[in-house]
């Protein structure tokens, strides 16, 4: 699968509709998958009393229970293959140039949820300070929630829409949306889009990580990836 979706005309973003249409050709993806899916640890129930009733989202996580968030002594990493490797507290980083988008999301079990505002960093922005080396290709996530790691090249962390979110329709995120960050790229399916991101490194080109060693695309492009 590409580095890159085939268009890049300005006009990338794939509504529900589009989504939708792909879907009647893509449920073999959710047979062949069914034996990955046995690594979720919970497919939280109760989240309309967490995220309001009929919000669309549905919440899972592969470890028993979810990450904390202590404001005053979190630290985002940033480091690998990079001049200058950066600790940035939770204030440090709100500190950096702000962007926001409006952007629907997509799992690849087939929900969607449509027109999600979302605030936070462009990477460009977080990486400006550390300078990566020449070498450096790609971007290594590593979440709390433990053993979760995902990657994406350093031309989609590019992209226009992609974030490093630390708010989600005006408040900051959740703990059941990732706080205190999450990348966001929307597309690309729910599980490139790590929560409770902890560290991130450069590293020479894109790893597997969780899902893609339990079989899924490493490149998660909405219906053009794991069997859409």
């Amino acid at each position: 699968m590409d580095d890159l979706p085939a268009a890049q005309d300005g006009s990338r973003r794939i509504g529900r509709g589009v989504f939708l249409a792909t879907v009647a050709g893509g449920l073999s993806s959710l047979y062949w998958g069914k034996a990955a899916w046995g690594h979720v640890s919970h497919a939280l129930h109760g989240v309309d009393e967490v995220l309001g009733p009929g919000s669309g989202w549905r919440i899972y996580t592969v470890a028993a229970t979810m990450p904390t968030f202590d404001r005053a002594n979190w630290r985002l990493r940033v480091g690998g293959l990079v001049e200058h490797p950066l600790e940035l507290s939770y204030d440090e980083l709100r500190a950096l140039p702000q962007a926001s988008q409006v952007t629907d999301f997509h799992c690849v079990t087939g929900w969607t949820v449509d027109n999600v505002r979302w605030r936070g960093v462009r990477f460009k922005d977080l990486l400006a300070q550390a300078q990566p080396h020449p070498e450096a290709h790609a971007l290594e996530f590593v979440s709390a929630e433990q053993p979760y790691v995902d990657y994406l090249t350093l031309r989609q962390a590019s992209l226009p829409d992609v974030l490093l979110a630390w708010e989600m329709e005006g408040k900051p995120l959740l703990r059941e949306h990732g706080a205190p960050v999450r990348v966001v790229i929307p597309d690309m399916y729910g599980y490139k889009n790590v929560k409770w991101v902890a560290e991130i490194n450069l590293v020479a080109q894109a790893g597997s990580g969780y899902w893609e060693n339990l079989g899924y695309d490493r490149n998660a492009w909405v219906g053009r990836s794991n069997g859409y």
